[in-house]
């Protein structure tokens, strides 16, 4: 879609919102592209700023609050994963408490960073970026520890600031204590924010609160920012004291309300930190059965990263998906499985209990249950990776099977191979990884070691109990038992009663 669409399709999504009375936060379709340069709707860069100084002292942690995780990601890293999508201008971190670590974390990252050393208020950290806002810009005011606020709310947001450049995003709460109370006029016009300790009984009853999440024209605050005082309850520089100023002068600000309170829910200790997850959790659950996957119980589904899946899957409970994970159709997954970085073909089943990392899996195959596939591996159309077997770095073609308590790791597996219980690859000399390569149609015997470097030909057949040391030619039979004696008459020793 291109950026010169977006002042038409902006509209017309404002419009559907209305239409359906949603406010507009959950139809922006999932490919919307919001990525817009203002230039063309208000003549106005986009700036945003990203407020990431706080100590986070409840979190009793040596982590800077912003790097906690929420499904996988740092909370921080969630606020900029949604500011891109409706801007590709640097963004602007101000930190503080742990900054060095926040900054190591971002290395290589197009970030301007601002130092607020002294943690005196949002308006304090704001007063350190001023030197670095782009003249002439609309600033869009974030903070790294409200990770589940979506990019359509921020779209109409800034949609809102207008031609006065000022918008505020507010919340309704059955419960507001704590928070800075909204202030209307008789005209219901923004006109100031009042915060929770200094606000009379009156002012106590309204329900309508301050997110603190804004888009201010950077001129308003190069005026207003060197002007803010610390004469209230907390002694600290409140940037919601612009409202007033802006007020002051006859500057509308526009009011948008959050779609819910969850989305604008800050992170401040363990509990609700755990409280987002959950609910970041339950809003991929939401959006997977949307497209038609099953999920079996969706308060027991945990994704730390992307997860794509095709039409007609099936995911039973307790399963956790990291980075990116891509499901074919018809997919299968059993309860208790971790799954990370990997693709699963069309009609692939994992059983219960199964751990995959970074591997490909072929359409139709099978695998576990207590099965573990670990980096580097591959498998082919319908093939069997049983209980107890576990694969590393290692291909295995179509049709062949792997079933019972196993070991395969750096080998080549040709197609319709059977690997008999017990087997061991034994890739490793003490210093060096060695590839045993099975060719088509082998059979290799139950408590067989395949000494690597090693190859066993086409066709041929290990037999159940055999060390193999050297190459085995195609179509051969290989075995290497002890013969077998009888000792009649033995006793076994007998322990002194």
């Amino acid at each position: 879609m291109t950026k010169g669409l977006f002042g038409g399709l902006s509209a017309f999504w404002k419009w559907q919102a209305r239409r359906v009375g949603t406010g507009g936060a959950a139809h922006f379709p999932a490919d919307y592209d919001l990525t817009v340069t203002l230039e063309e709707l208000r003549g106005m860069e986009l700036c945003v700023c990203i407020l990431a100084a706080g100590q986070g002292k409840r979190m009793n942690s040596d982590l800077p609050k912003v790097l906690h995780p929420i499904g996988g990601r740092p909370m921080i890293g969630h606020v900029m994963a949604a500011a891109a999508r409706l801007t590709t201008s640097r963004p602007i971190i101000i930190h503080g408490h742990g900054g060095a670590h926040l900054q190591d974390f971002y290395a290589g990252h197009d970030l301007t960073w601002v130092a607020q050393e002294s943690q005196l208020g949002t308006g304090h950290a704001m007063l350190q970026a001023l030197p670095v806002l782009p003249p002439g810009s609309l600033v869009l005011i974030l903070y790294g520890d409200v990770p589940l606020l979506s990019a359509a709310t921020l779209g109409r947001l800034v949609d809102a600031a207008g031609p006065d450049g000022f918008s505020l995003l507010t919340v309704m709460l059955d419960e507001p204590t704590g928070y800075g109370r909204i202030l209307r006029n008789e005209h219901a016009r923004i006109v100031g924010i009042v915060e929770h300790k200094d606000a009379s009984p009156d002012e106590l009853q309204l329900r309508e609160v301050n997110t603190g999440i804004m888009a201010v024209r950077s001129e308003y605050l190069q005026r207003w920012l060197p002007a803010l005082r610390s004469d209230n309850a907390q002694g600290e520089y409140y940037l919601t004291d612009c409202v007033a100023m802006a007020a002051a002068e006859g500057i509308a600000v526009a009011g948008v309300a959050a779609a819910n309170a969850m989305e604008v829910t800050g992170v401040n200790d363990r509990g609700q930190q755990a409280l987002l997850e959950r609910a970041f959790q339950s809003m991929q659950a939401e959006e997977l059965m949307r497209g038609g996957v099953t999920l079996r119980d969706p308060a027991r589904l945990d994704i730390r990263g992307e997860l794509v899946c095709g039409r007609d899957v099936y995911l039973d409970v307790n399963i956790v998906f990291e980075g990116k994970v891509i499901l074919g159709d018809g997919v299968r997954i059993g309860p208790n499985c971790f799954i990370r970085d990997s693709v699963l073909g069309a009609g692939v089943e994992v059983l219960a209990n199964t751990v995959l990392e970074q591997a490909t899996i072929g359409s139709n195959s099978k695998i576990g249950p207590f099965a573990r596939i670990r980096p580097e591996t591959i498998l082919g159309t319908d093939v069997h990776i049983g209980n107890f077997v576990e694969v590393k770095k290692s291909t295995i073609d179509a049709g062949s099977k792997v079933n019972h308590l196993s070991y395969v790791g750096d080998a080549e597996i040709g197609r319709s191979v059977n690997v008999g219980a017990g087997t061991i690859t034994c890739n490793y000399d003490g210093a060096k990884k060695h590839r045993t390569v099975i060719e088509d149609d082998a059979f290799i015997g139950s408590d067989t070691q395949l000494v690597a470097p090693v190859r066993v030909g086409k066709g041929a057949t290990v037999a159940a109990g055999t060390t193999v040391t050297e190459d085995v030619e195609p179509g051969r039979l290989v075995i290497s038992r002890v013969r077998q004696k009888t000792i009649a008459g033995y006793q076994r020793p007998r322990k002194d009663k």
